[in-house]
């Protein structure tokens, strides 16, 4: 069965719905500018597991760095609190 465009997962304007809550969780602290260490120490992980995750938030996010995927995150947000009102 093929999708048509109409048929959309997720109506929100927002793509981070994609992410796993962790992911979400790193993307939300990148999105404040704290380093890849500063993040490891928040979530006490590895600096390793932080650049595990970003890897995959660019990947789900359909972006190749940081900073797209950062400005993703904040336009989602504001699109969301948008809509709330």
């Amino acid at each position: 069965m093929m999708l048509e465009p109409s048929d959309q997962r997720h109506p929100s304007p927002d793509p981070t719905w994609l992410l796993s809550p962790r992911e979400a969780e790193v993307l939300d602290l990148a999105s404040l500018g704290l380093t890849n260490a500063q993040i490891a120490v928040r979530l006490r992980v590895t600096i390793h597991a932080v650049k595990f995750h970003l890897a995959a938030i660019y990947r789900k996010l359909g972006v190749a760095n940081r900073t797209t995927a950062v400005g993703l995150y904040l336009r989602g947000a504001h699109a969301g609190a948008t809509e709330a009102r």
